[in-house]
């Protein structure tokens, strides 16, 4: 059987983990925007605005590092919310939610469950294999919610490439290591377009606004200045996309290239990424476009 593993808040009947948020917090949720349109905000597509502000709390469900292990989101009543369709993408002010899904200093490929009810997160598998990074990634890793890279979507601006079918992600670059399933307010400096396989596979790069270096990097060119020799002698942006290219060497594969010049596009431009993603989202789940065996619950 399963195990469920836990931590319980005092006060809690539930196997359940609160956290994400601090106690003078809160955030806003959207429930099932295709059928709930008063939820909707007039400015911007698909961005929500709740009546109420829940505690979210997460439940894993099963083991770390097995087949079964699952990381659902929940209201403190025990209401299952989908972190990809359920939890907005806008807080406001240019600032986003980020839903953190691999841990810096982590290897098990963890991703939100895009074909499951929910869509919790668990860890990525090959051939009823699960599967690791060939060594730690150095910043967290994760998604932006109500954002997908449509497949049938060709980026003129990006060799033709069609989305990945995914959410967008998302590399923060903050000193703290997250947790999986945690949720941080961030800023976008700059878009990377990874092409995998032949498939757009965009990286956002971003700072939690909690980091101590959050109000000096506003855009790509300040990553540099203040993130300058991070790794190996490299900026920061150089060696995400460098981590990024070469992930798959180890195990045989072809490097992963980038498009835009094989730089980072500045938060001009990645801002224009969210909003476009955000928009093939809504579609989404407004069933105008063919979910495939995407789950929309």
């Amino acid at each position: 059987m399963a195990a469920t593993r836990v931590i319980v808040s005092a006060n809690s009947s539930f196997l359940l983990k609160p956290h994400l948020l601090k106690p003078h917090q809160s955030l806003n949720l959207c429930f099932n925007l295709n059928k709930n349109p008063s939820f909707l905000s007039k400015k911007r597509l698909f961005s929500c605005k709740s009546l109420f502000k829940p505690e979210i709390i997460t439940k894993e469900d099963g083991l770390p590092e097995t087949l079964d292990y699952r990381v659902f989101f929940l209201e403190k009543s025990g209401r299952k919310l989908s972190p990809w369709h359920d939890i907005p993408l806008h807080v406001g002010d240019g600032v986003f939610n980020f839903i953190v899904e691999i841990p810096k200093e982590s290897s098990a490929k963890m991703e939100v469950a895009t074909d499951e009810p929910f869509t919790p997160i668990k860890q990525d598998t090959k051939k009823g294999k699960l599967r690791y990074y060939p060594y730690n990634i150095n910043w967290n890793y994760g998604l932006l919610p109500q954002t997908w890279e449509d497949p049938t979507l060709a980026n003129s601006e990006v060799e033709g490439a069609f989305g990945d079918n995914d959410p967008v992600d998302v590399v923060e670059i903050g000193e703290t290591r997250g947790k999986i399933g945690e949720i941080l307010k961030v800023k976008p400096l700059g878009a990377l377009a990874m092409i995998d396989e032949g498939e757009l596979d965009w990286k956002i790069v971003a700072i939690s606004l909690d980091d101590p270096k959050a109000s000096l990097v506003n855009d790509v060119d300040d990553v540099e200045k203040h993130f300058p020799l991070e790794f190996f002698f490299q900026g920061t942006l150089t060696a995400i996309r460098d981590w990024f290219r070469d992930y798959k060497i180890p195990d045989g594969k072809p490097a992963n290239k980038f498009g835009l010049g094989n730089k980072a596009a500045n938060k001009d431009y990645a801002l224009k990424v969210i909003t476009e993603t955000n928009e093939s989202w809504a579609k989404l789940v407004k069933r105008s476009v063919p979910a495939g065996e995407l789950s929309l619950s």
